[in-house]
């Protein structure tokens, strides 16, 4: 049985978010989560590597494959708009984010951009150290979309 990517953050959050506000009454909320979003970006890296070696390419439109694929699991856990797709610019945006939904149905919408969001930039590193990615707002945060743009080599179309 293969559980989805949605479902393993489900699994994580039940088990982190207990474990930030038990560490938050020591050393205070932010940095339990400072703490709690570095480990996250660790493990984000190490799948963006063992993607990329698995896959045998890296490239942006590879990338897009995965954000199609894994990330969105072909629109369940995310909705998105695809504006650019090239050998140097992914850009796209996110219009639903089941994530951000599922953190607040479960109470830990505060912890969401650590639990979640933070791995998306540490990912692409490790699926390629060339890819840049930007991003001005979230849906976690309370944008009505997510604006993601990775470039290659920090190349702008």
């Amino acid at each position: 049985m293969e559980i989805s990517l949605i479902e393993k953050r489900e699994i994580e959050a039940l088990i982190a978010a207990p474990l930030i506000k038990g560490y938050a009454g020591l050393i205070g909320l932010e940095k339990s989560l400072e703490i709690a979003a570095g480990v996250i970006r660790g493990l984000a890296r190490d799948a963006g590597r063992e993607i990329a070696a698995e896959r045998g390419s890296n490239t942006l439109r590879d990338l897009a494959d995965v954000v199609k694929t894994l990330w969105s699991r072909g629109g369940e856990a995310l909705e998105l708009e695809f504006i650019e797709v090239s050998e140097t610019v992914l850009d796209f945006r996110v219009i639903r984010c089941r994530y951000a939904e599922q953190y607040t149905n479960l109470g830990f919408r505060k912890f969401g951009y650590s639990l979640s969001c933070s791995r998306d930039a540490a990912f692409a590193e490790g699926f390629n150290p060339k890819i840049t990615m930007s991003r001005t707002q979230t849906i976690m945060e309370g944008a009505p979309y997510c604006d993601f743009r990775f470039t290659l080599n920090g190349i702008l179309a």
